[in-house]
């Protein structure tokens, strides 16, 4: 008889919260150096930057919108990602075909992307306060006051402004993080040079963030051209159009600030969430 641990539905949202608190100074300067108008500064340039302006604790501004971002879109989609597969292994006997992975790693990516969408909001919004003129910021006290007044201010539809987007992204960072990452350990193992451990679990999240990445900076790409155009697109076709004509490397512009932010995140939601699998994980004898 083998015991194996079995992950709760809920572990994906606390261990994406981990993770979160770990990568977020990273994704704020992501945030910055997309939306400056010419490119000024890179990466440490603009870390630097809003150290020097705002003080260190400036990198975690908008760390409780990141947070409540992480417990609904990350939530959703490791809670309908693991559940669906677990109940689907244990009545067919070995893993899921890679297919089905995929399948349903786009759907609950789809449905978390939406439901998470209001908290994305106010994440970028929060995290571009600092760099707006002291009149027009928004001064949100934090997550929940920013729901409550885009609510009250700017009415419900707003709240799921640029919710298609956030819904095919959240679609191919899933299949990109949770199948890849699945299909990846069961490789590794599968070579039997090593069990299941922490390096297997680094080494497998590693594989998939590369994955994410990859998948998502196309959509990424257009996603903040579109924010920052001033009406010279006509729509998300127009802008894709627009960009391939630039050749298909425009598509990957930034790939790398983009790989530098969402591999460690997805290593550290990973290596967060085995271990929490493995210490508070459902008992399971077969």
């Amino acid at each position: 008889m083998t015991e194996k641990r079995m992950s709760r539905w809920y572990f994906g949202g606390i261990a994406s919260c981990g993770a979160a608190c770990c990568t977020h100074p990273l994704d704020l300067v992501k945030v910055h150096l997309q939306t400056q108008q010419e490119v000024k500064m890179r990466m440490v340039g603009m870390a630097m930057h809003v150290v020097k302006n705002d003080g260190v604790l400036a990198l975690y501004n908008g760390l409780s919108a990141s947070l409540c971002r992480q417990m609904s879109y990350s939530l959703t989609r490791f809670a309908i990602y693991e559940t669906v597969r677990d109940m689907m292994g244990s009545s067919s006997q070995g893993p899921m075909p890679f297919y089905q992975k995929v399948l349903l790693g786009a759907f609950g990516g789809f449905t978390g992307g939406f439901i998470g969408t209001p908290a994305d909001m106010v994440n970028v919004r929060m995290q571009n306060d600092m760099k707006l003129p002291l009149e027009q910021r928004r001064n949100y006290k934090h997550a929940l006051d920013g729901l409550f007044r885009v609510w009250r201010e700017e009415g419900t539809r707003k709240l799921f402004s640029g919710a298609t987007m956030a819904s095919s992204r959240g679609a191919l960072v899933t299949v990109g993080q949770l199948a890849c990452y699945d299909q990846a350990k069961q490789l590794v193992l599968g070579t039997g040079l090593l069990g299941d451990n922490i390096i297997t679990h680094f080494l497998s999240s590693f594989i998939a963030g590369g994955c994410a990445t990859f998948l998502c900076q196309p959509l990424d790409v257009i996603k903040t051209r579109l924010m920052n155009s001033k009406g010279e697109y006509r729509g998300v076709i127009h802008c894709l159009s627009e960009t391939a004509k630039l050749g298909p490397l425009a598509f990957y512009k930034g790939l790398v600030p983009a790989g530098i932010r969402l591999i460690p995140h997805t290593v550290l939601t990973f290596v967060f969430l085995e271990q929490l699998k493995k210490y508070f994980g459902i008992r399971v004898i077969s």
